[in-house]
């Protein structure tokens, strides 16, 4: 389960005129330090602004266990997400928020428990607006 991703089908729909930010925050994942071979656990947010489609609410949760499932990097996990939901939807922005602690950080080099790692990608009008960015940015509250 650790490394082997579970494949889905990534279902979405007809936005039917959604133009408004659809977030979703607070979504466990765990993963394994490409480097050190030990888990890091952490929360991710997602948000996008849909043009023509929207995903269907779990395929959101299951594109971050996704590209959880291997021996990974924060860093690149986050890229993949918002790589890939700009793929399939094609939408006017793309936000992804990790928040996670690292065990090769607490009990191993500079050990430090309680550390945190934040990483994020964003892509579209959210790079481009700085409303947008701040209205994501203050609903995820990482």
């Amino acid at each position: 389960d650790i490394t082997h991703p579970q494949e889905f089908n990534f279902t979405t729909f007809d936005s039917e005129g959604m133009d408004q930010m659809i977030i979703q925050k607070d979504i466990p994942f765990y993963s394994t330090c490409e480097h050190h071979v030990v888990p890091f656990i952490g929360r991710a947010a997602i948000a996008y602004i849909p043009d023509k489609k929207i995903v269907g609410l779990s395929k959101l949760a299951r594109l971050v266990d996704y590209y959880s499932a291997n021996l990974q990097n924060q860093e690149r996990i986050t890229m993949q997400v918002a790589d890939e939901l700009e793929k399939q939807l094609e939408p006017l922005g793309v936000a992804v928020m990790l928040k996670a602690q690292h065990l090769c950080m607490q009990v191993r080099g500079v050990k430090k428990p309680d550390t945190w790692t934040v990483t994020s990608a964003m892509r579209g009008i959210f790079m481009t607006s700085q409303t947008t960015k701040e209205e994501f940015l203050k609903l995820v509250d990482f």
